[in-house]
């Protein structure tokens, strides 16, 4: 099934009567249902994922998160990418992957996605074609493979951005939502979000949730610490290939979500600039904190700080990571 403008591509169903909806603007997640309920925000008009909104369901990309000052040396030779956030980078830049209309089709029991970005889009080196793979499993696990080429040495991360808040939707706040990460470290950052290049452990901190914790307890504290309204920060994700590295649970409805990946790093995120402008499915009015993302992904500003994992992609080579969220009921 071809993409059409503004409208979601295909709705995936499982045996159980769940569903997950899509748009091929920024190959976006508009739905998911578990039960009846919704678990993630999004917008009822499909129409509505073709005006500026923050980032709701999008893949992110070229390079998910922030480059400091939008430049990198790669190579000996520096790149200036195009600003979007005060004179930083973010999630590709302001004409980015996630703003774009992507190409899709139904594959059996997947849905795809593919984008072409030109040499020199944004700011980046090379032709990138990425693709964006959607299963959904009878066990109400969304599986998301991200895989990208490029004909010259240049850098990328793909991340989904899904707000998720399993009790409503995104009708009420996620500060009773209990969350844990497999995770000893997170990366500081300054006041415009950008890594300082430290990995603080977490203990000890308002970033400790190395057992399963209230996401209003300590936000306060966070919020005073970064200047940023709250969670908006990495953490340096424990092992290597795919495993389980994060369980949300919200105690009223008793849903859960677990979260796989093959990425290094996820970046929770608490909605600090929901507004309150915002009105989603079912006439939900999207606030602060309504809801949160756990953005898998490279470490933010990886290519300016060497000790960070690696987010370079060599021609021949392939980019491929996997992320699965899986809503689980009481």
């Amino acid at each position: 099934m071809q993409a059409r403008e503004g409208e979601p591509v295909l709705t995936l169903r499982n045996r159980r009567g769940s569903e997950a909806s899509f748009s091929a603007r920024g190959a976006a997640l508009t739905r998911f249902r578990v039960a009846g309920a919704d678990v993630v925000l999004g917008f009822d008009a499909p129409a509505r994922y073709d005006a500026a909104h923050p980032y709701l369901g999008v893949i992110a990309g070229r390079f998910a998160n922030r480059i400091a000052r939008g430049r990198f040396d790669l190579d000996g030779r520096e790149h200036a990418l195009a600003p979007n956030d005060g004179a930083h980078h973010l999630h590709g830049g302001p004409d980015g992957m996630s703003h774009r209309l992507w190409s899709g089709e139904s594959d059996g029991d997947a849905l795809r996605f593919r984008i072409a970005s030109p040499d020199g889009d944004q700011g980046y080196p090379g032709r990138l074609e990425a693709e964006a793979s959607y299963t959904l499993d009878d066990d109400d696990a969304l599986r998301i493979e991200l895989r990208a080429r490029c004909d010259r040495a240049t850098i990328v991360s793909l991340a989904s951005h899904a707000y998720w808040n399993l009790r409503d939707g995104g009708a009420s706040p996620i500060l009773d939502h209990e969350l844990w990460l497999d995770a000893d470290a997170y990366l500081p950052v300054d006041a415009a979000g950008i890594p300082t290049g430290e990995l603080r452990g977490v203990r000890g901190t308002p970033f400790d949730f190395t057992r399963p914790t209230r996401i209003g307890a300590q936000i306060a504290a966070a919020e005073r610490l970064a200047l940023r309204g709250g969670y908006d920060h990495c953490f340096a994700l424990r092992g290597s290939g795919l495993r389980r590295v994060a369980r949300l649970r919200d105690p009223s409805s008793g849903r859960a979500l677990e979260v796989e990946t093959t990425q290094p790093g996820v970046q929770l995120y608490t909605g600090n600039f929901l507004d309150g402008t915002l009105i989603g499915h079912g006439g939900a009015v999207y606030r602060r904190h309504h809801g949160l993302c756990l953005e898998t992904q490279a470490y933010p500003d990886a290519p300016n700080h060497p000790s960070f994992p690696s987010a370079r992609l060599d021609p021949g080579a392939e980019y491929a990571h996997t992320t699965i969220y899986r809503v689980t009921e009481a």
